[in-house]
């Protein structure tokens, strides 16, 4: 019967193909090189600083231990979307099960969710430092930092436990084709075959919630902490403050920017090639750069990192 056929026909994709940039496939080839470089730097500068810290006592306070947990989430994120990305651009056709596309997209929103919330919590924790340097260790304890931390992880949990299923109890009745690299939730969005202005209405109210309410949170952190700078009397001091807030709105500007250019209308008019781009943006340059900003940078980060290497190398000699 007719009926029979609707719902069969609605129930029909069992897989996904996700094109990447098959319109350029000179291109591909190059990207793929250039991404693997990428992918393995950022492994092995998060792992660096996840280890680091982890091994240096004197590391272990609030600061640190928020570079930690963003080194965990940016290599977590990064893990996720790579290596499927690196399968993308080195395949005529990579196909992705319905169960494959549905886990990418629960942990892309998980890691992703979490490090809106986490680099606002880093922020917080950096102003709290320099805008009230007496206060601060009473404003930032354990206790706070735990708190802090465990609500990223348990918003960046819930909006994926909310969003993920929603997306793919929507009925997907003929192209399988996303036109992306990775299962994201607005390419996917674009092969429904339904009404989804309910789920559009949640997604501009939840990106307005974990992306630009932090973003708008982190750049009053940071105006506030300028400000404080410009109160320095040491010029030395005062240049390499500005250098560390200006490296940290810049990288904090391209993660938040593109994700709310993605997320806040996910039916929205730009080119599939643009969203790829944007995509790029927060999935791989910020877990590329973020170590390289927020810890290598860091004075006591690189006496920790060359003592340790020392130990190790020493050891060894």
């Amino acid at each position: 019967s007719a009926t029979e056929m609707k719902r069969q026909n609605q129930s029909s994709v069992v897989e996904f193909i996700l094109l990447g940039f098959s319109k350029f496939p000179e291109l591909q080839e190059q990207l793929f090189g250039i991404f693997l470089v990428i992918y393995l730097v950022t492994l092995i500068g998060n792992a660096t600083i996840i280890v680091v810290i982890s091994l240096d006592q004197s590391l272990h306070v609030p600061m640190y231990l928020f570079l930690q947990n963003l080194s965990v989430v940016e290599v977590s994120f990064s893990g996720v979307i790579m290596p499927e990305m690196l399968v993308v651009l080195s395949t005529e056709k990579a196909t992705i099960s319905f169960a494959g596309c549905f886990a990418q997209m629960y942990f892309i929103l998980l890691f992703g969710g979490t490090e809106c919330i986490l680099l606002g919590a880093t922020a917080y924790d950096r102003y709290a430092a320099i805008c009230h340097p007496l206060s601060y260790p009473m404003i930032m304890n354990k206790r706070v930092f735990m708190k802090l931390v465990t609500f990223s992880w348990a918003l960046g949990f819930s909006m994926t436990t909310l969003q993920t299923p929603w997306v793919f109890s929507f009925p997907f009745c003929g192209p399988n084709e996303i036109n992306h690299l990775s299962c994201e939730t607005p390419p996917v969005l674009e092969l429904v075959c339904a009404d989804t202005f309910l789920f559009e209405i949640y997604a501009f109210t939840g990106t307005v919630l974990i992306i630009l309410v932090p973003f708008l949170l982190i750049l009053l952190s940071y105006i506030r902490i300028l400000f404080a700078i410009l109160k320095m009397p040491s010029t030395t001091g005062r240049q390499k403050a500005f250098s560390t807030c200006a490296s940290h709105l810049t990288s904090v500007t391209l993660f938040y920017g593109t994700a709310i250019m993605t997320y806040l209308q996910p039916k929205s008019s730009y080119s599939p090639e643009t969203k790829k781009l944007m995509s790029l943006s927060y999935s791989l340059l910020t877990p590329l750069l973020n170590p390289l900003i927020y810890s290598l940078r860091n004075s006591e980060m690189k006496r920790a990192f060359m003592k340790l290497w020392r130990r190790k190398v020493v050891a060894h000699t």
